[in-house]
């Protein structure tokens, strides 16, 4: 941070003025991306998922608990591994204080792994989250919505739409309506960047000085840690 421009604060109000104006446009073109994103056809849900759940064995529909919209984060976390995905945790740090207030916006958000059930129930605990998160161990839900991938079809799988999968577990969010007459739909997917927007640390990284400073380091999560890894 060194030899930053410093200016008096006149000169600081109109820069900023010129940026706010950028940052106005950019929020139109959000809005209008968000209005885009809620015309996308639909594609029904044909296939019966069941699930593993703290409450016992519920299928896709029944995740919906009395609301017509689900979102799905597709949490890293693959059968033989013992802890969950430290980025997939980052995210999901977010969303204990947020499920309540969308509830009451007729959705509810759950996390879905392929690890066996009381591996995630041992892992929130450990890191004290409390949203529902449920096992897909036994049924093809995460390689349907390709964030799974088997070991011989890496290379002709795809992931985010046009590229191949770095790896056999990745991350990702999903999106489904339920009609009143129990007919499911995927409406939406997001995967790699597309998650950026659902965290809220890195939105406030993105207003400090420095910003995320992550341009020198091996990988952009090279710093990251599970919260109760920090050293301080």
């Amino acid at each position: 941070m060194k030899n930053h421009k410093v200016v008096a604060k006149s000169e600081w109000l109109e820069a900023r003025k010129r940026l706010l104006a950028k940052e106005k446009e950019f929020t139109r073109t959000r809005d209008q991306l968000s209005a885009e994103r809620r015309e996308l056809p639909w594609v029904a849900v044909e296939k019966e998922y069941v699930f593993d759940t703290a409450t016992g064995r519920q299928t896709l529909g029944e995740l919906f608990e009395g609301k017509s919209q689900l979102v799905v984060y597709h949490f890293m976390f693959a059968p033989d591994w013992e802890t969950g995905c430290k980025s997939c945790s980052f995210w999901a740090d977010n969303f204990n204080g947020i499920f309540t207030h969308l509830k009451h916006r007729d959705v509810t958000l759950i996390a879905i792994s392929r690890a066996p059930l009381a591996k995630l129930q041992a892992f929130a605990k450990r890191l004290g989250w409390s949203f529902k998160w449920v096992s897909s161990y036994d049924n093809d839900f995460n390689f349907d919505y390709q964030v799974s991938f088997k070991p011989d079809e890496l290379s002709s799988s795809t992931y985010n739409y046009v590229s191949s999968p770095p790896g056999q577990e990745m991350p990702g969010i999903s999106v489904f309506y339920k009609a009143e007459d129990g007919g499911i739909f995927h409406t939406y997917s997001c995967y790699s960047r597309g998650l950026d927007m659902m965290n809220t640390a890195y939105h406030y990284l993105d207003l400090v000085p420095k910003g995320r400073d992550e341009a020198s380091l091996p990988n952009m999560t090279a710093w990251l840690r599970l919260r109760d890894r920090y050293e301080s």
